[in-house]
């Protein structure tokens, strides 16, 4: 079983979710021969990230279909620029619209996002990271996004590094239980633990963790934190960090900060096709 569907795989689903047994009004208004081109643009200042993914939905339509960009993932695009320029068969175009569109709105409002957090902390050596809050399906998707955008990625699921999180920790009656279980289960691993309070943050550096998140805490606690941890593990703060926030954190001396709102808040930015 696949750990996680490949772009190609979701492109498919997107185009039989819209597309069905049929375009039933492309189909009865265009000849099946017909040639065209359309143009993607942008309707605000955006950074763009998605290019070969909207590509990839025309030609699973067309495969003839041919492209021409100037700008690459990663850009910055203002209201007004051409970003993406498709020609081949009419009824490609109109039947993949939507989905081409939807697949950059989304992925270019994560990079745009996360470019505003990326720009915040310039300067500083914080880590800025995503999480797993990201849409079933899209997380290979929406990870790339973040790290066009200038971010990092965090763990891609529960297969690639330890993380003992709260409902953990409860279950194994605390966290040097827990801690002592994952070093027999896997003893090269490296080990972060989700802490919520300052007895769990000294819990964790007596089991000697390789990281330890500090979740939800406030900004005071966060501090005293830093001060207990004295540079024996790693330092990631997670929860409720916004663009406000961030400001206040990024100088205590953390190292890493988790942001969901990446991708499970991230607003899809306008972008629209026309025929030319």
């Amino acid at each position: 079983m696949a750990l996680m569907f490949t772009n190609k795989e979701l492109i498919r689903l997107a185009l039989e979710e819209d597309i069905g047994p049929g375009d039933i009004t492309t189909d009865a208004l265009i000849n099946k021969d017909r040639a065209a081109t359309a143009v993607i643009f942008a309707k605000e200042q955006l950074i763009i990230a998605g290019l070969d993914v909207a590509q990839e939905v025309f030609t699973t339509l067309d495969p003839s279909m041919r492209f021409k960009t100037g700008f690459q993932d990663g850009d910055r695009a203002e209201s007004g620029d051409d970003i993406l320029t498709a020609s081949g068969k009419l009824r490609a175009l109109l039947t993949g619209e939507r989905t081409a569109v939807n697949f950059l709105q989304r992925l270019s409002g994560i990079a745009t996002l996360t470019r505003q957090y990326v720009d915040k902390i310039a300067g500083s050596d914080v880590r800025l990271t995503d999480t797993r809050k990201t849409t079933p399906g899209w997380r290979r998707l929406e990870k790339y996004a973040v790290k066009i955008g200038g971010g990092h990625n965090h763990r891609f699921g529960l297969y690639d590094a330890v993380l003992i999180k709260d409902n953990h920790i409860a279950a194994c009656n605390g966290i040097t239980e827990a801690v002592a279980k994952v070093r027999k289960s896997r003893p090269r691993l490296q080990i972060e633990v989700e802490v919520s309070d300052l007895d769990q943050v000294k819990e964790a550096i007596e089991n000697k963790v390789d990281i330890i998140m500090l979740d939800n805490m406030e900004t005071n606690d966060i501090r005293q934190a830093v001060r207990l941890v004295d540079h024996r593990a790693l330092i990631e703060v997670s929860g409720g960090i916004g663009l406000k926030r961030l400001a206040e954190i990024v100088d205590i001396g953390v190292d890493i900060i988790s942001i969901g709102a990446l991708t499970h808040s991230a607003r899809a930015v306008d972008i629209s096709m026309k025929m030319i």
